[in-house]
């Protein structure tokens, strides 16, 4: 097949083109002016620079594309101004995906996240069973822009999958790690924040983790055998772990020791108020945000199952994904010498 693929120098999006050529596919990466191509070396493919707002462009280069995957997406949990967000993850797909539909592309994969699923509610028993794709999320859960800004563009597929027909098949990734991590993630910047001994406490939260791998091969998946109009978490079964259960994975992977201290949330939260306040006015990225914090407070615990079968997406153990994600850090310049061994 020959693809498309936006946000091919982020890191789901280097991992999906990655994953592609060697399944024998043609690809047709679009990259921004001086976007990091870090994570796409060695890989041929062919370059396309522009963004996804030149609709021109667009109807020019996915004119004989036979599937479409729109991974291009800001995600930023902190930004002076947030209106451009919007208009790369809201208009932006709109974009992409009617541009797509009208050049006769037969499958059309959407970059979504499980930040669009409901949020696992307390069971009588204390546990937080784990969402599925047919959980609603509620309008409270969008606590912040990134969240809201992909809601929406959410919204913009199924609506173009409902009125025009589109093939559009929806993919909900949860938390990507593994290799190829360059910028890094947020997700990304935990563990190299650990691996540097920059993580002196921890805030409790609950993320389902999964590797990056998984993730990019479920894209294909869904190309392959994803029903129209559906969408798909893209996660592991035994990836929800508890902040604490995480940093305990990461403290065997690499032989680093894990703090055991716990930040109270008011704490975090005052912190992430200070970073902000200071970040205004500095334009640089705050060390703590609000955004994180509130999301912090909730178990994102989700169910993968739907993929499993449908797709078969596979299923890597998360201390896996750790292992990989911790020697490619290490590898790649992103742990000083001293932080490398006890």
């Amino acid at each position: 097949m020959k693809c498309f693929v936006t946000g091919a120098s982020g890191f789901i999006g280097s991992n999906l083109v990655r994953e592609l050529l060697a399944r024998g596919h043609r690809v047709k990466a679009l990259l921004r002016a001086g976007a990091d191509e870090r994570g796409l070396r060695g890989l041929k493919f062919e370059k396309i620079t522009g963004d996804i707002l030149d609709r021109p462009l667009l109807q020019r280069e996915l004119e004989g594309c036979d599937w479409c995957f729109h991974v291009a997406a800001s995600y930023q949990l902190w930004m002076r101004r947030y209106a451009p967000m919007y208009e790369i993850n809201v208009q932006g797909t709109r974009n992409v995906l009617e541009t797509a539909g009208r050049a006769g592309c037969k499958k059309i994969v959407y970059t979504s996240t499980v930040g669009c699923i409901g949020l696992p509610k307390r069971a009588r028993d204390g546990s937080y069973p784990p969402t599925t794709e047919v959980d609603i999320a509620a309008e409270s859960q969008m606590t912040n822009d990134y969240k809201r800004s992909k809601f929406q563009a959410e919204g913009v597929a199924f609506d173009l999958f409902r009125k025009m027909g589109l093939p559009i098949v929806i993919v909900n990734p949860s938390a990507p790690v593994g290799p190829g991590d360059v910028k890094p993630t947020p997700t990304g910047q935990i563990i190299v924040d650990f691996l540097n001994r920059r993580l002196p406490a921890y805030l409790e939260t609950g993320l389902n983790w999964v590797h990056v791998r998984d993730v990019a091969i479920g894209h294909i998946l869904a190309a392959e055998k994803g029903r129209l109009g559906e969408r798909y978490i893209l996660g592991n079964k035994e990836g929800n772990w508890t902040m604490r259960e995480t940093l305990a994975a990461l403290e065997k992977a690499s032989n680093i020791p894990a703090t055991k201290i716990k930040i109270p949330y008011w704490l975090a939260y005052r912190v992430a108020e200070i970073s902000e306040f200071i970040a205004f006015f500095t334009g640089k990225a705050p060390r703590a945000t609000l955004a994180g914090v509130r999301m912090a407070k909730h178990k994102m615990w989700f169910d993968p199952d739907k993929a499993v079968r449908e797709l078969g997406l596979p299923q890597t153990p998360p201390a896996q994904a750790f292992a990989d994600a911790i020697a490619w850090f290490r590898a790649n310049g992103y742990v000083k010498t001293s932080a490398k061994v006890l």
